[in-house]
Parts: structure tokens; C-alpha cells; sequence
């Protein structure tokens, strides 16, 4: 072997050792990212099946709810039914969509019998609804019950880019429960039940608002990822095993 190939040789081996120390830790990261995407994915199928539990099971009172919610902090799509007395003037209006048309969730405070509110979600009206004269007849008025799905509060604005409520113009872009229930005209001090009720899709009077809005849309791509991490990770390993059986057949 002459000289100039035991130099270049010497120069070599470093910058190999180098790459492959650089693509080992590539190759730890890639696994570990796998091995997360299983743990999410256990994790999500979970949270399926405990919401496919839930909602097929037969509606609890409130009371019932509250201890669960008191005790755990998750009630989320947990069927519940209540009876209480709608407050109309004070319903808060919540920016969504339903089957293509732009809107508002209807958010309503019921007063119970115990002196307390609960904000329901009676369901949907179109944008050009918002204002309650114009569908009086979904005013209901006197006694009611209210059956749906208990959702948990939100401990903070969900994601930065949603935009901040306008609470002057009573558009709620996410749902601040604190908020919704000062600015909904309830009596000084009065105390709130710590969740919503999205009501069902029994018919109000004149068809609105359209109940029965709840969206329960978990998508769970976790084994797909899982499956993209760790094909990389194989063929960064095959890629390293290759360079580094090179040299030896060269020599």
C-alpha cells in the first residue's frame, strides 16, 4: 500500500467513525419516536373504547355525573339527563359549523332546581339565526329535561391560533366556561355545575336549534407512524451496515 493511500486511509477512518456515531443517534431517535407512536397508539385505543362505552350506555343524573367528574376530572361524552329551566336572555353563542354551513352552537344556562346553572348546548343555528327573535319558537319556556352528553371544561384556550372570544359581541370561538357564564347575565354569585351538556337530538319547537351536534371525530393514525419511524430506522441501519462493510471488501 503506498503513502498517499495510508494517509488518505488515516483520513478516512475518523470521518467514518464520525458518520456512524452521527447516524447511531439518528437511529436511537427513530426508534424511540416509534416506540412513542405505540405508546399513543395503546393509549388512543383506549380512549375509543372508553368513549364508545360511554356513549352507548344509558343516560345518569347529574348528580351521578358530578361525583364521577369530582372524582376523576373526565365525564367527557358520559350520557347525563337534567331538568331545570332555560334562561334564555342569557344564551352565549359558540362559532361553528354543522353539514356545511357556517354558525353558532347555542350555549344556554338551565337553572336547577337547587339554585345552580349548567350551560347546555341546545345545538346549532345558522349564521343569519344568531339573534333568538328571530326563532321565538325554540324558546321554550317553563320546566324541562334536558338529556345529552356531559363534556369536560377546557382548562385553557385550546391552540393559539383559535382567535380570542369577542365576548361584546357574544362569539365564542372556544368554550371559556368562566367567561360564558359571567358575561350570560346570571344573578350575583350564583354557582356553576363544573361541566357542559351537549343536549340530543330531540326536536326543538320550530327546528332550531338543531341538537344532537357533538362530533366525536378521534382519528388514531399512531400505527402508521409508528410504521413510518421505524422503516426509516431500518433503512438508516441498512444504509450503516453497507458503509461499513465497504471498506473491508475494498481492502
Amino acid at each position: 500500500m503506498s503513502e498517499a493511500s495510508v494517509k488518505a486511509d488515516g483520513r478516512s477512518r475518523p470521518r467514518t467513525a464520525l458518520l456512524f456515531s452521527l447516524g447511531l443517534v439518528l437511529f436511537l431517535i427513530l426508534l424511540a419516536l416509534g416506540s412513542w407512536q405505540v405508546q399513543r397508539l395503546y393509549w388512543k385505543e383506549g380512549l375509543l373504547e372508553t368513549i364508545d362505552r360511554r356513549t352507548h350506555s344509558a343516560p345518569r343524573p347529574l348528580a351521578e355525573v358530578e361525583k364521577e367528574f369530582a372524582a376523576t376530572g373526565d365525564v367527557d361524552y358520559t350520557p347525563v339527563t337534567v331538568t331545570g329551566t332555560f334562561l334564555h336572555q342569557g344564551e352565549r353563542h359558540f362559532y361553528a359549523t354543522w353539514e356545511g354551513d357556517a354558525g353558532f352552537n347555542v350555549y344556554t344556562p338551565l337553572a336547577l332546581d337547587d339554585g345552580r346553572f349548567v350551560l347546555i348546548n341546545r345545538g346549532f343555528v345558522p349564521y343569519d339565526l344568531k339573534d333568538a327573535a328571530k326563532r321565538a319558537k325554540g324558546q321554550v319556556t317553563g320546566k324541562v329535561t334536558v338529556t345529552g352528553l356531559a363534556r369536560n371544561p377546557l382548562p385553557a384556550k385550546p391552540s393559539m391560533m383559535l382567535p380570542d372570544n369577542d365576548v361584546a359581541k357574544n362569539i365564542f370561538y372556544w368554550k371559556d366556561r368562566d367567561v360564558m357564564a359571567a358575561s350570560a347575565g346570571l344573578p350575583a354569585g350564583a354557582a356553576l355545575v363544573p361541566i357542559f351538556i351537549d343536549a340530543d337530538k330531540t326536536l326543538n319547537p320550530g327546528g332550531l336549534p338543531v341538537g344532537g351536534v357533538t362530533i366525536i371525530d378521534l382519528p388514531n393514525s399512531h400505527l402508521q407512524y409508528a410504521m413510518t419511524w421505524y422503516g426509516l430506522a431500518a433503512a438508516l441501519a441498512a444504509v450503516l451496515i453497507l458503509r461499513l462493510r465497504r471498506p473491508a471488501k475494498e481492502e
